[in-house]
């Protein structure tokens, strides 16, 4: 499929209460309001496909630039595409699902997650925290830095809640994932969680909930998933 099949898909699959919570997420025009479900029915048909999803993210739409991250191949996107895509990342649905998604994928993605969290703006160094959790989440642990991330702990402990709004729910959601997916860090995860205790994020009038690090730690050792890495980054 085109870029211009695939925009005239996505009008087709637009539904005006999907674009009004979209929208009270903080996404913004333009867009068609597409469920994720729809997304992925274009998906099927157009696979992994590198230069359509670079061309979709290029549209400014949110709901393209949505299924350019479900669509992008890992092994070709550069660093360089992946910066531009951050940079245009404005919204959280981007800025910490599917920027981190492709970005964790990479094998520079570590690399990445650590120059994005030095960032000033708020959405970047939310990608940052997000391409570092999940990349702990689907490299085995052979292959992570584990004293960086227990750095990157101690980082959080100290600087979270001074934090930008977005940036604390990504920093918490980073222990979260290390807790759970980094089984020689599990321990100090908690301890970290432990020590930050409730997370304060303003979500915008919306119904989304901080998760408790320590509780949803503690959740996924009763379910013995501690150490179990996910396949791909992508959901």
């Amino acid at each position: 499929m085109t870029t211009k099949e695939i925009l005239k898909e996505l009008k087709a699959y637009g539904d005006e209460r999907t674009k009004k919570t979209l929208m009270t997420h903080g996404a913004i025009e333009p867009l068609f309001g597409v469920k994720v479900a729809d997304l992925k029915k274009i998906l099927k048909k157009t696979k992994k496909n590198h230069e359509v999803s670079l061309e979709l993210f290029n549209t400014g739409n949110s709901d393209a630039m949505y299924l350019a991250g479900l669509m992008a191949d890992e092994k070709k996107i550069t660093k360089d595409q992946l910066e531009d895509w951050v940079d245009k990342a404005y919204w959280s649905y981007l800025c910490e699902y599917i920027v981190p998604w492709v970005a964790a994928e990479t094998e520079y993605g570590f690399e990445l997650g650590l120059k994005w969290i030095k960032s000033d703006r708020e959405t970047v160094a939310s990608a940052g925290w997000g391409t570092l959790a999940y990349y702990a989440a689907v490299h085995e642990d052979e292959k992570l830095n584990i004293e960086e991330y227990i750095k990157l702990l101690e980082i959080v402990k100290n600087e979270l809640h001074n934090a930008p709004n977005r940036v604390r729910y990504t920093m918490n959601g980073f222990v979260i994932a290390v807790g759970t997916y980094v089984k020689e860090l599990t321990e100090k995860s908690k301890e970290i969680a432990k020590a930050i205790g409730k997370v304060s994020v303003d979500v915008g009038g919306t119904a989304c909930k901080v998760p408790l690090a320590n509780d949803y730690i503690d959740k996924a050792i009763d379910k013995g998933r501690i150490g179990k890495k996910r396949k791909t980054a992508r959901c």
